[in-house]
């Protein structure tokens, strides 16, 4: 690929985006435009919506709906998660079904998966599948599900066998949410903020045809998934960008836009907080004279170096993520990296502000911005897979070391638990 092509490509994208981008449609019908032309997602296959671009290729793409301002596809939330899953494992019809309402953002989406009894051993998800007749019957609950308030589909993982190994015996799942078997809880955090759900199902539905990948398989399907998200979890993306609509925008689009944003995206909104908001120390140093402290400035150093390391990291997963390549650790690698950075971010805003950081309300750092920050970091070493969990899968997949010994093989129903 030369810098020729690439600047072909642009031009293409560009081409038909003048031609065809005004801000006054309907915010649905522009994205089914984008989806059926193929550059709303270009690094998807051309049968589902894409043009089979490669990562360059596609982040040239990316780069001219930027330059236009152009609204692109649905992309925040679960719905990807589910849209990378689907177009791994699912089955022709389940894409028919569910890929173009998750790029038009017509359908919400939350992931099933952590349990109150299992932390961080997905595996040992106890939610029970049993079959009857041409569908399922789903009993159990999950937690810290994320937008499941207002979610039209969940990814599932429940138990299917309970005499197989607890990782053979896990079978995926898409779940209707609207049903009277589901009821969803939210869970109020200390920083204020709602975006997770406790989840009950009672005799809850799935049609067979829901299933995703083959019975047994659904710790494989997992897998993929949670590639993704931790891919995703890097949490080191320009800060309130998606949330910000500029004073300039005009049009229907943008103002549809704006109620999504509102809506959909306010679970999400304190997402730069946990990630520690590094943008903001070097100008809270220089405006609170502490830039001139030999040891703030040290931590600063550090903060920044291993800030920027974790970007490239980040890129580079997200390169082959686009590439099409196979998931490997390097999500993992990311994931770590994001939870490092924001525990030192947290460390040299407490630097900087000191006891202050404690404080909330108008006369607080950054009117209590600085007090969420440190409430919500926390969080990046839990979600998305423990910072143990990570550590596990680096020194297995990357360093070649051996595993730790077991004490959860044989016949699910066997295995004790919490």
């Amino acid at each position: 690929m030369t810098s020729q092509d690439l600047t072909e490509i642009a031009e293409q994208a560009r081409t038909w985006l003048e031609e065809t981008w005004d801000p006054d449609r309907d915010l649905v019908a522009w994205r089914n435009l984008l989806a059926d032309s193929g550059w709303g997602v270009p690094q998807w296959p051309k049968q589902w919506f894409g043009r089979d671009m490669n990562s360059a290729e596609s982040a040239v793409v990316e780069q001219a709906l930027a330059s236009l301002d152009v609204v692109g596809v649905a992309k925040s939330g679960i719905r990807m998660l589910a849209a990378a899953t689907l177009l791994e494992h699912g089955t022709d019809e389940q894409k028919k079904q569910f890929l173009r309402g998750i790029l038009t953002g017509q359908e919400n989406w939350c992931q099933l998966f952590s349990e109150p009894g299992s932390g961080s051993d997905l595996a040992g998800a106890i939610t029970r599948a049993d079959k009857d007749g041409d569908r399922w019957i789903v009993n159990g609950q999950k937690v810290w599900t994320t937008s499941a308030h207002h979610a039209d589909w969940g990814l599932l993982l429940a138990r299917t066998d309970w005499d197989e190994p607890k990782h053979r015996g896990l079978t995926y799942f898409v779940i209707d949410m609207h049903q009277p078997g589901v009821r969803v809880s939210p869970l109020r955090q200390m920083n204020h903020h709602a975006s997770f759900n406790e989840v009950f199902m009672t005799d809850a539905h799935v049609e067979a045809q829901h299933q995703v990948g083959s019975l047994g398989s659904g710790w494989q399907v997992a897998l993929t998934t949670l590639a993704h998200e931790r891919r995703g979890a890097d949490g080191l993306r320009s800060p309130g960008v998606a949330m910000d609509i500029k004073a300039r925008r005009t049009g229907r689009i943008y103002q549809q836009e704006q109620v999504e944003i509102e809506t959909v995206m306010e679970p999400y909104k304190w997402y730069p907080q946990r990630a520690g908001r590094v943008d903001l120390v070097l100008p809270r140093a220089i405006e609170t004279g502490r830039v001139n402290d030999p040891a703030v400035v040290q931590e600063l150093a550090k903060l920044i170096i291993m800030a920027r390391s974790a970007q490239w990291t980040a890129k580079r997963a997200r390169a082959a993520q686009q590439a099409g390549r196979k998931q490997g650790p390097e999500g993992s690698l990311g994931k770590l990296a994001a939870s490092n950075v924001a525990k030192l971010a947290a460390r040299v805003h407490t630097l900087i502000a000191g006891a202050d950081a404690m404080l909330e309300g108008a006369d607080a750092p950054l009117e209590g911005l600085i007090a969420e920050i440190l409430m919500s970091t926390p969080a990046v070493s839990i979600a998305g897979g423990t910072d143990e969990i990570q550590r596990n899968i680096i020194s297995e997949r990357v360093l070649g070391m051996p595993k730790e010994p077991r004490s959860d093989t044989g016949p699910f129903r066997d295995v004790r638990r919490n």
